[in-house]
């Protein structure tokens, strides 16, 4: 594809914004995105993402003090029809009265391309995006996941520098969502575009993020990759919003945690008599009674498929998600053991 590896490096400065009646709605941030990566910001509701998107889109300006340089050039008075910026929103805004084929097309037309070659990106991008056939249909005549791709397919037609996604896959059903959230990885991959992408689905943030901001209360959380964010999150809230975790708090005797199972490795010496650590559920080896570092009893069984989950009572002070091998016999009632290595446990700061 033509546009591949095209793409601007993105930089934020001391980006914060404060509207009109007082509200913070993004504290002071810097952030530095690499030409041709996909960085995707993570959070819940309100939590900043949209507002830092727009300021990097032009659709607000920042605080006094705050700069956005695309390749290094200061673009933070510039409108957003001159930032070659293309945008995905979550509501596509489609044309209704345009064909694919017009819609497509529409942002080469009113940059004055030559109608042979409008025609011949509007077709690669056709192509590209799966909807060959569906060149001259009207937008009502399209599914979800179809005028998905259009959208995709005009706002990248202009070959902007940065692409820009606000949650685009929110309004479709899951089953449509995962399968586009694959499809949407290899176009990005393809075209090589600088992409930020705003979300609060963690699932999409792991597949398409080459790194994640995880963005809480207007501030960012924690930077990494999405290895990094699951494995080596930096605090309670970016373990607990990110992936399935179990949190455990309790004494620290000799590099120890002292439960009602037994005591459990935490792998460095603590410095404080009570420590707060996190493990994900598919890091905990069931085994048999007496053989694992903890014991406890099995309250519920769920079949996932590929796995079952186990909750656990009686290991620690609060009940451990567990997730088992499918093919283990196990059921409530069952006394079992439970093996955690200490390289998958993870040590947290303590909450203020």
């Amino acid at each position: 594809m033509s546009t591949a590896g095209h793409g601007a490096a993105v930089r934020i400065e001391d980006c914060g914004k404060t509207f009109a009646d007082g509200t913070r709605a993004l504290d002071p941030a810097t952030l530095d995105i690499a030409r041709g990566e996909t960085l995707v910001l993570l959070g819940p509701s309100g939590c900043g993402k949209t507002t830092m998107l727009r300021i990097i889109a032009g659709l607000e300006l920042p605080d006094p003090g705050g700069k956005v340089l695309f390749d290094g050039k200061d673009v933070t008075a510039v409108a957003i029809e001159r930032r070659n910026v293309g945008m995905v929103f979550q509501s596509y805004a489609l044309f209704p009265n345009m064909t694919v084929a017009d819609n497509i097309g529409y942002g080469l037309k009113i940059r004055g391309i030559a109608r042979e070659e409008r025609a011949a990106r509007v077709a690669e991008l056709v192509a590209l995006t799966n909807i060959t056939g569906l060149e001259n249909r009207r937008i009502d005549q399209l599914s979800g996941g179809q005028r998905q791709r259009v959208a995709l397919a005009r706002a990248v037609a202009i070959r902007p520098g940065i692409l820009l996604l606000d949650e685009p896959l929110t309004a479709l059903d899951a089953a449509l969502r995962d399968r586009l959230r694959g499809e949407l990885n290899r176009l990005l991959r393809a075209l090589g575009i600088t992409t930020i992408y705003v979300t609060h689905d963690q699932a999409e943030a792991m597949e398409l993020g080459d790194r994640i901001v995880v963005m809480r209360k207007g501030a960012i959380a924690q930077i990494g990759t999405p290895r990094e964010i699951y494995f080596e999150p930096k605090d309670r809230f970016v373990a607990e919003f990110v992936g399935a975790a179990n949190i455990i708090e309790a004494p620290v005797d000799k590099g120890e945690l002292v439960l009602p199972g037994g005591r459990l490795s935490i792998g460095v010496e603590s410095t404080t008599a009570n420590a707060t650590v996190m493990t994900r559920p598919e890091t905990i080896r069931v085994v048999e009674p007496g053989a694992g570092s903890l014991a406890g009893i099995i309250d519920s069984v769920s079949f996932i498929g590929d796995r079952q989950r186990l909750v656990v009572s009686g290991a620690s002070s609060k009940s451990l998600n567990v997730d088992a091998p499918n093919t283990i016999q196990v059921k409530a009632g069952d006394r079992i053991g439970l093996s955690i290595a200490p390289e998958a446990i993870r040590l947290l700061p303590s909450e203020d």
